[in-house]
């Protein structure tokens, strides 16, 4: 084999693991999404139309970023007590809801579709 055809090789050899190394990379970085808030949440108390949810620790959320769900249905309507960022130690009550003793109650971090709260609603 001579000198040329061996360069050649090497050359071809670097451009196609240049390509399936940058189709990779490039195809991973459209699968990231948002990564979703790490915090903690408690449910204070709830009744059949409403829940008081308390965040306990971790950053503070946009509460527009949230989505609630009863018994996994969720309510983009749902009207909250706060309109901008929860801060910890705040309490939002999620009212307008259907909501019955031992509902599964979840906060859906909807910009990356994450739950990062699930809890029972006790009405007794």
């Amino acid at each position: 084999m001579s000198p040329v055809i061996g360069v050649i090789l090497m050359v071809a050899i670097t451009v196609i693991l240049a390509a399936v190394i940058g189709t990779f990379v490039l195809g991973l970085g459209d699968q990231l999404g948002d990564t979703a808030p790490q915090a903690s949440f408690d449910i204070e108390s709830s009744n059949a139309s409403s829940v008081n949810i308390t965040k306990t620790g971790g950053q503070a959320i946009p509460v527009d970023d949230l989505v609630i769900s009863v018994d996994g249905t969720r309510d983009d309507d749902a009207n909250t007590s706060i309109s901008d960022d929860w801060q910890t130690g705040e309490t939002v009550t999620y009212s307008d809801l259907t909501v019955s003793d031992d509902s599964t109650i979840q906060l859906i971090h909807d910009p990356s579709g994450n739950v990062i709260f699930e809890g029972t609603a006790d009405l007794s």
